[in-house]
């Protein structure tokens, strides 16, 4: 995704955190800003330009402009020449302190917008590298719907009219809460965590086919949704297939990427008279004891093999230790130990 982010639109955004002014000429609040970072110009100042990452905002706090008021007056003009031939994005100087001379003529001259902060630097640093990392963070659109269930975050897809909206509305009802309906806006932070939202003009409301929108906080109240959630399930409803092979086990997960993050994905094959919200829920309360370190699919797996190792006189009365190559009791094995047992 290719982030537009004008010098203006992030003054507008930070304007919320700290309090900034621009000074000089009123320039280069258009110019688009291309990368997370923020930098020091540092030595590019005394003249070494080489590895000058002139694509990124560019930040004078006290050592910078102490060290150009150091300097007679061609030699800096001759530095600040130079600094300004680069496409700046723009140019923050932290602790309420005065351009150097010719500073702004110059950078009014290349069309460079000289924002203000009385912010110090490592504060100033602090502040604006999570919004450039929000701001630049790779984003992509999916269709489905996105709820809140016992602190886990269960992404429901499905084909249109498979019962999406239905499912978590039925989930709304019985406590728990949405976070977007139909379309969910997820962002990547770092590199395993997503997070989706609403769209800001569809937020929290959500159409049912027959009724038609409607506005979930103003019927069940602010506590039934949140603003963002972190993606954790992918729950994939899909249509009741006699023929289809489903896991009955638990043990072969599916996962289901999205912007390279691989999530567990859970298929339920829905058939009438199935209680989906149930299920949602029982997945929600699976994923908390798999986080725990309990996996109950894997506990009566090696609780079958020892049944198994047992009946065949393998067994020592120690812990079960599958041998090389059996990392899973079949479902054959399975089904016949059941039939044994019964009888």
């Amino acid at each position: 995704m290719n982030v537009k982010l004008t010098v203006r639109q992030l003054l507008d955004r930070l304007g919320t955190t700290l309090p900034l002014e621009q000074i000089g000429d009123p320039v280069g609040l258009e110019r688009q800003i291309t990368s997370p970072e923020a930098a020091s110009p540092g030595l590019v100042l005394s003249g070494y330009f080489n590895r000058f990452p002139h694509e990124r905002i560019q930040v004078f706090g006290e050592t910078e402009v102490t060290y150009l008021n150091s300097r007679d007056a061609a030699s800096r003009r001759a530095a600040l020449e130079t600094f300004f031939s680069f496409p700046i994005p723009c140019v923050f100087i932290t602790k309420g302190q005065e351009a150097p001379e010719g500073f702004l003529e110059l950078a009014g001259r290349s069309g460079v917008a000289v924002l203000r902060t009385a912010c110090k630097t490592a504060e100033f640093y602090r502040l604006i590298k999570p919004l450039l990392t929000e701001e630049f963070a790779p984003t992509v659109t999916l269709h489905g719907s996105l709820a809140d269930v016992f602190g886990v975050g269960l992404f429901f897809t499905g084909q249109s009219g498979i019962g999406k909206s239905e499912c978590v509305l039925d989930l709304v009802e019985r406590g728990h809460r949405l976070v977007a309906d139909d379309l969910v806006i997820v962002k990547r932070r770092g590199n395993d965590v997503l997070i989706g939202r609403g769209h800001e003009l569809q937020r929290h409301f959500m159409e049912i086919r027959g009724i038609g929108l409607i506005d979930i906080p103003a019927i069940f109240g602010i506590r039934a949704v949140r603003q963002q959630k972190r993606l954790e399930v992918v729950v994939h409803l899909e249509e009741w297939n006699q023929e289809a092979v489903v896991d009955r086990t638990g043990l072969d997960g599916e996962t289901h990427t999205i912007l390279d993050v691989e999530l567990p994905q859970i298929r339920v094959p829905l058939n009438p008279g199935k209680n989906i919200t149930v299920i949602a829920e029982v997945i929600a309360m699976n994923h908390l004891l798999r986080y725990s370190g309990v996996n109950p699919a894997e506990a009566f797996n090696q609780r079958l093999i020892t049944r198994m190792r047992a009946a065949s006189g393998d067994g020592d009365g120690q812990a079960p230790r599958a041998p090389a190559g059996i990392a899973h009791a079949h479902e054959a094995d399975l089904r016949r130990y059941l039939q044994e047992d019964d009888e």
